[in-house]
Order: structure tokens, then sequence, then C-alpha cells
């Protein structure tokens, strides 16, 4: 029996656009919450999920049934804030049990003002989304005086991430500054919606990090005269972020140091003339099973992202080829050149949360931009 003090006043409702839905009890902030309701198997990391600014416009249902029981605290945050539209969870724990926990996911959520839903089939709606892909939704509470015409209604017209821009609304506005002076690398990171996790990758290998907006012109990037660039994943459209495409092409050109990862992935394939298109349902967790074709290895790999790079479209002539594919499904999960000092992953190395196979792709950037390698992705694992 939930307390008192999580008891609430309200009934919530989460419907989704083709008119299913699922009741429940709300928790997190009273409000109504509108996007894509998207799933992850992430069985830990809740808070990294809620501020990972991937999941900027979704509605986020956790696979794992019993969510909230370690807590929350400062310390695990991706980003400034939560991003997600809303959280779904089968059971939202009262009371945490971790030494290192300052409060509950209910109180998480309230103060950054994100509904939640608890108490519902969490797996019967994944098995939904599974089988008709992802969709519109609202999270409404104190729902109990509106019909379920309405709730479709607004269900149906919630807007997608691919609507606007979804970019901007997450990327910092200014340049910002991570690790001391040192002999280290100097490495650009261009701001889509970045997590924490990758500066901290990063300056744990000894780098200096400058931090910038993405749409950065390429002249400024020019001017600070980095070691290497990452760009950094982020939500929504790949097919919508022109600005920045110029910026990826001029260092191709300039064989500067380039780490793209997830976002940063799909426009360095866009940027050679690649194609992306929208997956039915995803890739969010931390279970995606990835080979690396250049040395064999399979790894575990962190995702988060609803687009893929088309493989028939890579300019295989021009010296691009596949070198990751995902082994659930076949889609391109890396791409990787010849003679261009580039790595390129659709995963999300970092983790924070999920595995943690592929952070010796941190330690093949600084070897690429240190030049004890040529290759690309796969040439130190």
């Amino acid at each position: 029996m939930p307390s008192k003090q999580y008891q609430p006043a309200w009934d919530a409702v989460l419907a989704l656009a083709d008119g299913t839905i699922f009741r429940g009890t709300g928790f997190g902030a009273d409000t109504e919450g509108a996007g894509e309701v998207v799933f992850t198997t992430s069985m830990t990391g809740y808070q990294e999920v809620c501020t990972d600014p991937s999941f900027r416009g979704q509605i986020v249902c956790m696979t794992y049934p019993l969510i909230g029981n370690y807590g929350v605290n400062h310390d695990d945050d991706q980003s400034r804030q939560p991003w997600i539209a809303g959280l779904i969870v089968r059971e939202a724990a009262d009371f945490p049990s971790n030494w290192r926990s300052s409060g509950t996911i209910h109180d998480y959520l309230a103060n950054a003002g994100v509904p939640g839903i608890a108490g519902i089939d969490t797996r019967a709606l994944t098995r939904h989304i599974r089988s008709v892909g992802d969709l519109r939704a609202v999270l409404i509470h104190n729902a109990n005086n509106l019909s379920d015409e309405e709730i479709i209604a607004r269900a149906q017209n919630a807007p997608l991430p691919g609507d606007r821009d979804v970019v901007g609304e997450v990327q910092g506005m200014e340049e910002v500054t991570f690790g001391d002076e040192n002999d280290g690398p100097t490495v650009v990171v261009l701001d889509c919606g970045v997590k924490q996790n990758i500066i901290d990758s990063l300056t744990r290998r000894g780098a200096r990090v400058r931090v910038l907006p993405y749409g950065t012109p390429y002249s400024r990037i020019a001017e600070i005269d980095p070691d290497g660039v990452i760009v950094s994943p982020g939500p929504g459209d790949p097919a919508n972020l022109d600005d920045g495409l110029d910026v990826v092409r001029h260092l191709i050109e300039d064989r500067r140091p380039y780490f793209g990862i997830c976002l940063g992935h799909q426009l360095l394939a866009r940027a050679i003339g690649a194609e992306t298109t929208k997956l039915k349902f995803g890739h969010r967790g931390g279970n995606q099973p990835v080979i690396d074709h250049r040395n064999g290895r399979v790894t575990m790999t962190a995702q988060n992202h609803s687009f893929q790079v088309t493989s028939d479209s890579i300019p295989e002539a021009d010296g691009w080829k596949v070198a990751l594919r995902n082994l659930n499904d076949g889609s391109v999960e890396g791409l990787t050149h010849a003679e261009i000092p580039v790595l390129s992953v659709q995963f999300h190395p970092e983790s924070a949360p999920g595995p943690a196979d592929n952070s010796v792709l941190f330690d093949e950037f600084v070897a690429l931009i240190s030049g004890k390698t040529t290759e690309g992705v796969g040439a130190g694992a």
C-alpha cells in the first residue's frame, strides 16, 4: 500500500493515437505530457534515462517492472534537467533503499514538471508498440472527467520530436570548457544534446573538452584548432538537421579526427550522401548486440535512437563502408573509411546507463588523435 505521502489524489490515463488506452495511478508532476510513446529495456539507470536529451519529446515506458527502488541523486544526472515528456512504470517505489539516495522518483519528476503513470501493464504496452510502432500519445493526470473520445483526440494531436527543433531545445547555448590545461588533446564537442558521461570519458583520458552548440560555424572550430571533434547524440530526425552538415563536410575534407556518436553518426552519413530512415520502434536499452566486422568482436551496447542509416545508400565507391552491424536486425551501427580518421557509432559508448563494453572507443579516438592509428572503428578492440 503506498504511503500517505505519495498517495495521489488523481487517476491517470495513457492514451495512444490508435485509440488504445491504459489507466493507472499518477505520480510525479500533476500535469499533462504529450509526445511519442517509446519503450526502453534498461533495467537500471532510470535517472540517466530521464536526463538523456535524446528522449526529448518522448513518453518513455520502462520495461523493468520496479522503478525508483534505489532513489535519485544529483550525481547521476546526465544533463541539466529531465527531458522526457512522461514516464510509464509498472510500479514506482515509494521507499528507495540506497546510501546515495537523496529523494524519490516521485519527487524528482514532480520538481521537474514531468508526469508519470504507474500500475499499468508495461509488458502489454511494450508488445503493442512492437506490433504497431512508436505512436503519438498523451499522459494525463486528473482524467476522470474526460471522455475516451477527448483523450484519444488529444493523443492524435500530440507532437512528435520530428515536428520541431528538439536539438535547439536541449543544446547548450554557450561555449563551455571542461578539463585543465595540460599536455593532453583538445577536443571540441558539438552539442546536439551531449551527455555528461561523454565529457567525463574524455577528461578521464586527459583531454581538454570545449563544448560548442550545434550550428557553430566551422570558422569557429578552425579558430580553436582542436585535435579532434565529436558530434554528440541528440533527439529528433537527422533529416531535419541541414545547418551543421557543412561543418561535418569540412571536418572530413580537412582530415580532422572525427567521432560521431548516435546522431553524430547519422549526420556523418548524411554529409557523405547517405540517407536515414525511421525504425518501427527504435533501439532503446542496454542489451543490443553489435558485431564489428573488422575484428569479429561482438559487444553489448547501450542505445537510444529512432532512426538508422540506410545501408544501401552508403557511398562505398568513395571508400566508405559499414564497420558495425546490429545482430538483431542487421541495421548499420558504425561507418569507417580506409584513409580518413573517422570513428562513427550508432550506439552510446559512454553508457550511463548500460554496459561499458565499448568505452574502449574513447581510447581509440585518443589514439586516432595522437596518430598512433590511422584506422577507423575497431582498430584497438
